[in-house]
């Protein structure tokens, strides 16, 4: 077991890590750190150059359809940029915030050390103070919309729309658009925290090598019809992908970091939740590969289609995860709707207060869960691993599952839904992928290969 894991390990490595030739492009980035780039000058390695270039390699998923997806592997030598602060990555995204996702100009983006959203221009951090309307205060707005004064009525009037225009203000300051033809990859500890890494109505767009934390909303808006119940919903995901294509998204770490949702307090008898999804692809995207990321500690993590209306997204949604891991979430392993997405050799740790479920079927989904290997605590059985979200079929095979106190063995993960629900789910959801790069491996060996090599500060960099 030892030498085939480390064969597997050695193989992954060289498969996803190093810039392979034939998915790098020629360098053009002569006189690349002291010259030419807006932003820090900090000089980069040649392999952090290689690493800039780096394409997806062909087959590798959903973001390998078509044109495949090169990033900004194609960008002269000013186009090669080193930022350290919110107002230059903004730059080297084109400039002007409002625009930036219309700017195709082919561009690789390194990021050092950490951008926080929050950061004015000259450096300053806001908080939410700062952001909000002048007509808006939290503690007007739960005495004027608290149900036992206002009913389970969604809010209106002056206070909400006050709420909507301080989110209005969030989001100009802390919603970062990136535009087609762009590399974002991190060097060695980079991270963005507090803001949202847009990426909409674009293609061709790579993300790596970044832990994303705490996209925190200032103000999540209150839903009394939402669940019998009522919920508060936040605004801002981690890194957003809509209507767009070709978009690889690969060794990054997505996390709460210190502000979990577990820690927030409780409005209206509902906890107050104040982040949304880590990785949503929504509102039509397509062809999108994420692998080798790690997702720590949260609780939505990610939708992949967001309404359950059948219309333009039939036949989108299309995504392949692969070698990621999950640790820790509650929810939304993905959840998903209408899309073919193919979900291999992901390394799943679950349990603890909360846990809800690890993939939805939504509504006309097709999902393919194969070579999976899932880590559950106390309290967490196979049963609980598929959550019917109104949909009908999900492929499952060559899946393992770990119980607590137990050795790993294989499980059917449909055969075990249905066994405790109705009605059942079909194990068959149509189609089989096609697009995958590098061995598919063994369950068991799963976890011994993705646990240490995926999420950011895994490359080379």
């Amino acid at each position: 077991m030892r030498r085939l894991a480390a064969a597997a390990a050695s193989t992954i490595i060289a498969l996803t890590a190093l810039p392979a030739a034939a998915s790098a492009q020629p360098s053009n980035d002569a006189g690349v750190g002291s010259h030419h780039e807006r932003g820090d000058r900090t000089p980069l390695s040649p392999l952090a150059r290689q690493l800039g270039r780096q394409t997806l390699p062909a087959g590798d998923g959903w973001a390998a359809a078509g044109p495949g997806t090169t990033g900004g592997s194609a960008a002269s030598a000013d186009q090669i940029h080193v930022v350290s602060s919110r107002a230059e990555l903004v730059a080297a995204l084109g400039g002007d915030n409002a625009t930036n996702a219309t700017d195709a100009t082919a561009k690789i983006v390194y990021v050092k050390g950490g951008i926080d959203g929050f950061e004015d221009a000259d450096g300053r951090l806001l908080d939410c103070a700062d952001l909000a309307d002048p007509g808006y205060s939290l503690e007007g707005f739960l005495a004027a919309y608290d149900p036992a004064v206002w009913g389970r009525v969604t809010p209106s009037g002056p206070l909400e729309e006050a709420r909507r225009r301080s989110v209005t203000s969030q989001t100009q300051q802390t919603q970062i658009n990136v535009g087609p033809n762009t590399t974002i990859i991190g060097l060695r500890g980079a991270r963005l925290t507090g803001l949202t890494l847009m990426i909409d109505r674009v293609s061709n767009v790579i993300v790596r090598n970044i832990t994303f934390d705490d996209a925190r909303d200032c103000f999540p808006a209150w839903s009394p019809s939402d669940g019998e119940a009522g919920n508060w919903n936040s605004q801002y995901d981690l890194l957003s992908v809509r209507r767009s294509e070709n978009v690889w998204i690969d060794h990054n770490t997505f996390t709460d970091g210190d502000n979990p949702d577990s820690a927030q307090p409780v409005y209206f008898g509902r906890p107050y939740q104040v982040h949304d999804g880590a990785l949503d692809i929504t509102h039509t995207a397509s062809l999108v590969t994420a692998s080798w990321n790690r997702f720590v500690g949260r609780d939505k993590l990610m939708l992949i289609g967001s309404s359950n209306t059948v219309g333009p997204d039939v036949g989108r949604l299309n995504v392949t995860l692969h070698h990621n891991l999950f640790d820790g979430a509650l929810q939304r392993l993905p959840r998903v709707r209408f899309g073919q997405v193919d979900v291999y050799n992901n390394a799943y740790r679950l349990g603890g207060d909360g846990f809800q479920y690890a993939i939805g079927v939504g509504v006309q989904s097709a999902v393919h869960v194969e070579n999976n290997h899932f880590t559950l605590d106390a309290g967490v059985t196979a049963v609980d691993l598929l959550y019917d979200w109104g949909g009908t079929a999900i492929t499952t095979r060559g899946n393992w599952v770990k119980s607590a106190g137990a050795p790993s063995r294989p499980v059917d993960l449909v055969a075990a839904y249905n066994a405790a629900h109705d009605p059942d789910l079909s194990p068959d959801a149509g189609w089989t992928p096609t697009l995958r790069h590098g061995p598919v491996l063994p369950a068991p060996l799963v976890p011994l290969v993705v646990g240490p090599l995926a999420g950011a500060g895994r490359l080379p960099l």
